[in-house]
């Protein structure tokens, strides 16, 4: 009896490992970004842009990550500026992270403060989410350090 009573709990111990073996870590938002194919783009802009680093921190961070669909719609000579000038880069991603946790279901109708200094226009009417003129077209995307969502557009700075 003693036996099959070590068995049993070997098996249900070996189980629970197991899944937590296959279940990883959320990775910091870089490398959760750089799991998503639709996120190539992004991701290389973000190295380029030298943030990596910094959306390695602690956080918390909600990125609105625009997908390599929304980066081909930009004009080939935004695009061009964008990749010519890191300080503009970095400009133009920042205004995509928010320095807080947002996932979808927390989001709430009004503004949110862009790293970049500027206001974002936040808006969710039931499962729709968005962000300025941008539709959230995956949520969720967990990170140890945040969440990450992919969106159709790039946002661009106010001219100043």
């Amino acid at each position: 009896m003693l036996r099959r009573r070590t068995t049993v709990g070997l098996l249900a111990l070996s189980s629970i490992l197991a899944a937590c073996a296959t279940t990883p870590a959320p990775a910091p938002i870089p490398e959760a970004a750089a799991a998503q194919a639709q996120l190539s783009t992004f991701t290389a802009l973000v190295q380029q842009a030298g943030l990596a680093d910094a959306l390695r921190g602690a956080g918390p961070f909600t990125v609105f990550a625009p997908s390599d669909e929304a980066f081909k719609a930009l004009p080939a000579a935004t695009l061009a500026s964008l990749r010519a000038s890191p300080a503009q880069l970095k400009d133009v991603l920042s205004l995509h992270v928010v320095a807080a946790q947002l996932p979808a279901e927390a989001i709430k109708n009004g503004p949110a403060k862009s790293l970049q200094g500027a206001n974002l226009a936040l808006a969710k009417a039931g499962d729709f989410v968005t962000v300025e003129d941008a539709m959230v077209q995956q949520a969720n995307l967990a990170a140890s350090n945040g969440v990450v969502h992919v969106i159709d557009r790039v946002l661009l700075p106010a001219k100043k």
